[in-house]
Parts: C-alpha cells; sequence; structure tokens
C-alpha cells in the first residue's frame, strides 16, 4: 500500500511555519547564530535580510529564507528562538533564579559576597551601587525603578559566565 502523501494545504502551512522561523533567526543577537552552526547560505541570507529595508524585497527574501530552512534541522532553531525570548523553562528558570539573588541581596550584605564567588566576572562596584540604591528606594516607597536596574546589573553578570 502506498503512503499518503500530505495535502498541499498541509506542505504550504509546514513552508510557513518555516518562513516564521526564518523570521525568529532575524531577531536573535549574531553571538546566538553563531551557536545554531546554521549553514554558511542560510546564515548569509540572514545577514542580507537584516540590511534590506524594502518592504517587498523583504518579504521575497523571508521567502528564500523560508525555502533554505527546508534542508536544516527546525528544532534546534525553535529551542534556541524560545531561550531568547525567555518562553523556555531554562530561561524562565534563570529568571526566577536572578529574581531570587535580587531578593536576597537587597536583604542581606552575605549574600553580595556569596554572589561575588558564584559570578566572579561581575561588576562589584556597580552591584553595590545598585543594591544600595534599590534599598533607598524601598525605604522611601518609591515605584521599582532601582529594583529593575538591579536586576539588569544581575542579568550582565550572569551573562559574563
Amino acid at each position: 500500500m502506498q503512503a499518503e502523501l500530505p495535502s498541499k494545504t498541509q506542505r504550504k502551512r509546514a513552508m510557513a511555519e518555516l518562513q516564521s522561523l526564518g523570521v525568529g533567526l532575524l531577531r536573535l543577537p549574531d553571538a546566538r547564530l553563531a551557536a545554531l552552526g546554521l549553514p554558511e547560505p542560510l546564515a548569509e541570507a540572514i545577514a542580507a535580510a537584516r540590511r534590506i529595508t524594502s518592504r517587498e524585497a523583504r518579504r521575497r527574501h523571508l521567502q528564500f529564507i523560508g525555502r533554505l530552512m527546508r534542508e536544516v534541522d527546525p528544532e534546534p532553531i525553535r529551542a534556541a528562538i524560545a531561550e531568547a525570548e525567555g518562553r523556555s523553562a531554562a530561561a524562565r528558570a534563570r529568571a526566577r533564579a536572578l529574581e531570587h539573588w535580587r531578593e536576597r541581596l537587597i536583604a542581606d550584605d552575605r549574600a553580595l559576597t556569596e554572589f561575588a564567588a558564584t559570578y566572579p566576572h561581575a561588576d562589584l562596584q556597580a552591584l553595590r551601587a545598585a543594591i544600595r540604591t534599590a534599598r533607598r528606594e524601598i525605604l522611601q516607597g518609591r515605584p521599582p525603578r532601582a529594583r529593575r536596574a538591579l536586576l539588569r546589573v544581575l542579568r550582565a553578570a550572569e551573562n559574563l559566565l
């Protein structure tokens, strides 16, 4: 018996999904793109698409990227895009861990020593200043602007690992 071929609608849906993955690749930073180890023609097409400003030319080029995506395993790309957008479980766990560090650093001075041991490349001077500002902000009952800034400093320290 002959295997049933996918319908034209199913093929079109699959191609549209590959094209949308290609659009997601455009939003990834260069370092993450390089880590994916994409084939050279696809990497060049993504670099070219970033330079295209004409709407119609960009649309056609994205179709071309979708065509090139047929030759690539889409799962690592989906995972990288989900990671970059913070949708993956690992990204959410890292965000929770950084929020936990932020609360500990604001509450306890000894936590800074632990953080410095865990993240040796962290900018401790910037971190101390951000902690001081966040503590002052809490005492004054102001909106959490400095606490968000502290979280950005923590993220930068994590990215240095």
